[in-house]
Order: structure tokens, then C-alpha cells, then sequence
């Protein structure tokens, strides 16, 4: 099999742990998400990554920037020297076919690193092919993310399988989701897909014209009945705001970074529910965060990633 070009890594799936790193003195993580190929350069304390399971030391605070830069060069070669027997076997960036044979080799793929471990994911990521949901001409079954034009992206696929997963309890036949940025559809269209026509899923874009492509992409796929039905609609709205009209939910997913959580959204979250948001402006996290029946809030880490910043229309498109 031939493997992408492209570097996508997603902790210890993709990439084989160093085996002579111990020593070196800083912690990358290497995603790509929702925007270019991104190398998060952070310095901790002592701890062992669970991506590379590496053991990470603190680097000392004088440590100048010419430095810094030399340290992630090395190891970003050493990365690609170390990973390029797996890609030229194992990669999961592979197009092996078009339309449903490449989404069934794509999910299949995920599978196989260990991304999608639920049976339900990976039936519903299957149903729901990827490739109507991208534009026209881009590699619909690569592990990467995507632009979809007015400076958004859709998520590479090892990102949506693991939200699905982190939401799978709060998608469940009956209940209620809410997609923020739900840019092409698909997301939300998976979403449909689990709660079923007696549920209830909600898109919300603030680009118009994302908003016209994501309803005409759903209308092609297996989710279709259920927008006919009124199960599932798309909507124009700042997204920051979330969607009162269907409120409240039992899961909200959030697809651009907040620098931080918006409160409109903890307020529509269902007390049981869960909400899954990447925070942070350069380096930021995905939070999981779920709210008791009580109404206290209580938040974890998922992992480190890049998305696009949750903001306004105006500030995404540069006024246009």
C-alpha cells in the first residue's frame, strides 16, 4: 500500500515511541487538527508523556530561543526518521478507493490504530460518507483536516471519531446535541445519526453560505430523512451563544478553539450532560466537561490540539 505524504500523528497511534529521546529536554506533541500541520513546543516539569512515553524534563529558564528552535528541528527530524517504516506499511493516511469503498477503508484504518474502539462509531462513520461533506477534488479519506473555504476547516477523521466517542453516552436514541461551527455538516450529521429520529440535533454556523453547503451535503448522505423530519436542522447564528430555541442538551460539541468556555453554552449543557471544546488561543486543550445533576461543573484534559479560533463572522472572514 502506498502512504500519504502528509505527517499526522495522534499520540502513541501513529507514531512509535522514541527510543533514544529520554534525555532531550523538551515535549512535542504532533497533530493535526483543524488547521496546518502543527508542532506544539511547551515546556513542563518532570512527567512522563503519555504520547511518546518519554520522559520530559524541565528545561531550564535561560534556555535561549535559538535553542529552543534547534531542539524542535532535531526532533521533528528525528520523528520522521523514526516513523518512516510505519508510514511505508501502517500509515493511516491512505486512499485506498472513492465514495463508500474509501470511507469504509478509511473508518477501517482508524480502527486498526486503536482511534475507534466503539462499534457504534464506527457503524455510523461508515453509514456517513466523508467524501460529501469535503469539496470537490480534496482527499476525502486522508487522515487530515481540510479547508472549506471563508478561513474553516473540516476536522481530520481521527478527530471526529474521538469526539464522537468522548459524546457516545450523550448521543444515545432520544437525546439532544448541539454542533457549534458546524461548518460542512458532518459532525452534525453523525450526530443525527445516534440519537436517532426521536432525538433532536442542532448546527450552528455563522457563515451563511457554509450553512447552504452543509444542508445540501446532509441532504445527499443517509442523514437526509432525518433533516426532512425536522429531527435535524442547520442554522445561521453565532455559535458563542449556542441555541436556545432547542436548549437544553445533553451533549454540545464545540468545533473552533475558545480562549475560553462561553457561558451561554454551560447554561444550555443538561445537567447530566457533556460538553467536549478545544480551549486556548496557541496552545490549546480538549476539555471535556460535564455538568452534574446539581449544576456543578467538572472539567479534564483530553488531549492537546490546534483548531481554528472560536470567534465572529466578521474577525473569519476579514470583514468580507
Amino acid at each position: 500500500m502506498r502512504a500519504c505524504p502528509t505527517l499526522t500523528a495522534y499520540g502513541r497511534h501513529y507514531l512509535a515511541p522514541p527510543r533514544t529521546l529520554v534525555s532531550l529536554t523538551t515535549f512535542t506533541s504532533l497533530h493535526r487538527h483543524n488547521s496546518a500541520p502543527f508542532l506544539n513546543l511547551s515546556l513542563f516539569t518532570a512527567f512522563r508523556s503519555p504520547f511518546s512515553r518519554m520522559e520530559v524534563r524541565l528545561v531550564p529558564p535561560l534556555l535561549s530561543l535559538a535553542m529552543n528552535l534547534y531542539f524542535c528541528f532535531l526532533l521533528l527530524i528525528f520523528c520522521l526518521a523514526e516513523s518512516a517504516e510505519l508510514y511505508s506499511s501502517d500509515s493511516i493516511c491512505l486512499e485506498t478507493g472513492t465514495g463508500s469503498t474509501g470511507n469504509k477503508a478509511m473508518v477501517e484504518n482508524l480502527k486498526r490504530f486503536g482511534v475507534i474502539s466503539s462499534k457504534k462509531v464506527a457503524e455510523v462513520m461508515e453509514a456517513l460518507d466523508r467524501g460529501l461533506f469535503v469539496p470537490v477534488g480534496s482527499s476525502a479519506y486522508a487522515d487530515t483536516p481540510l479547508p472549506i473555504g471563508y478561513n474553516a476547516t473540516i476536522s481530520a477523521p481521527h478527530m471526529h471519531a474521538t469526539c464522537l466517542q468522548l459524546l457516545e453516552d450523550k448521543l444515545q436514541p432520544g437525546m439532544r446535541a448541539l454542533d457549534v461551527g458546524s461548518g460542512t455538516g458532518y459532525l452534525t450529521g453523525c450526530f443525527a445519526l445516534m440519537v436517532g429520529a426521536e432525538g433532536r440535533v442542532v448546527g450552528v454556523d455563522h457563515i451563511p453560505e457554509l450553512v447552504d453547503m452543509s444542508i445540501k451535503n446532509v441532504e445527499k448522505s443517509v442523514a437526509g430523512s432525518l433533516l426532512q423530519k425536522g429531527s435535524l436542522s442547520l442554522h445561521v447564528g453565532d455559535g458563542r451563544k449556542g441555541w436556545e430555541e432547542f436548549a437544553p442538551y445533553d451533549a454540545i460539541h464545540v468545533g473552533a478553539a475558545a480562549s475560553e468556555v462561553p457561558l451561554a453554552l454551560l447554561d444550555q449543557l443538561k445537567p447530566g450532560g457533556r460538553m467536549v471544546i478545544p480551549v486556548g488561543t496557541y496552545f490549546q486543550e480538549l476539555k471535556v466537561i460535564d455538568k452534574s445533576e446539581d449544576g456543578s461543573i467538572k472539567t479534564r484534559t483530553e488531549t492537546s490540539v490546534r483548531y481554528v479560533p472560536l470567534t465572529s463572522r466578521v474577525e473569519q472572514t476579514g470583514g468580507f
